[in-house]
């Protein structure tokens, strides 16, 4: 049995892909399983991905049903103690699995660790803003406003899905915010301050550029947060305050676009908790 399980989540990405596949093989590490699961690609992937034979474990879904679906069946299908996530639109840096696994193991009260990042767009280097700070710990306030851990730099103990749940497969995006804030309510979670994957983005099918108002997601991950019974009274009023400042956006955002009912939507939800936006 292996003692990582990396999950490649895939749609109509070939080139890049392969690109991510191969980061994964070069590791100085061995012991991990490489499973890809193809979410119902038309562009030849499952034809390519044969090629790689008994270095990778292909997993399908005979039509596209969503990033969450895909690393929901990865996960099932894991056989390892730890579970890594690889969007394939990223890269990892040699020595990423060998350095997370070796925290994890000498850290057993930490569920979970995430590594910083280089970031590619269209093809260039750029910096993070300050919004996009790393922090370890008790970080659920951090994990509010965005989100800051990439899937691609996560290592966790498989277990956790057990105590958390899967991904959610309701949302079409943000579904690793909704992830990360019911992890970092209950367990704090470590950063690794190395730069150990590349974040490469601005290309056309990145899941965060798909459509205007992702905050409407984040919405819906804080409401859930509200009904759940291990949330405390001050990270409540944290979530609240959050949603408050999401929802607000929306609302201006939909009445600019001459979309009312939209906007009203957006008012309700506030009431609901006794708050006027």
């Amino acid at each position: 049995m292996s003692k990582v399980s990396v999950i490649i989540p895939t749609y109509n990405r070939l080139p890049m892909l392969k690109e991510a596949i191969h980061s994964v093989l070069k590791q100085d590490f061995e012991d991990f399983e490489l499973i890809v699961v193809d979410d119902g690609s038309t562009d030849g992937t499952i034809e390519e991905l044969r090629k790689f034979g008994g270095r990778v474990r292909l997993l399908q879904h005979p039509e596209n049903r969503g990033v969450s679906a895909a690393r929901n069946k990865g996960i099932l299908h894991a056989k390892g103690k730890y579970i890594a996530f690889l969007d394939s639109d990223d890269l990892w840096v040699k020595g990423k699995l060998k350095i997370q696994l070796t925290f994890l193991d000498d850290n057993p009260h930490y569920p979970l660790c995430y590594t910083d990042e280089i970031w590619i767009r269209k093809g260039k280097r750029v910096n993070p803003m300050v919004k996009h700070a790393k922090y370890s710990g008790w970080i659920f306030e951090k994990c509010l406003p965005l989100c800051i851990i990439s899937p691609s730099s996560a290592m966790m103990r498989k277990t956790l899905f057990s105590k958390v749940g899967l991904f959610d497969e309701a949302l079409p995006v943000c579904e690793d915010y909704d992830f990360w804030l019911r992890i970092a309510a209950r367990f704090p979670i470590f950063f690794i301050d190395r730069k150990l994957i590349v974040k490469r983005g601005g290309h056309s099918d990145q899941l965060s550029n798909r459509s205007w108002g992702n905050d409407r997601y984040r919405v819906i991950a804080l409401e859930k947060l509200l009904s759940e019974p291990y949330i405390t009274q001050e990270e409540r009023g944290m979530i609240l305050k959050e949603m408050k400042k999401k929802c607000q956006i929306l609302y201006k955002g939909f009445l600019k676009r001459g979309k009312e009912i939209e906007a009203r939507h957006y008012q309700e939800v506030m009431k609901r908790y006794g708050v006027e936006i």
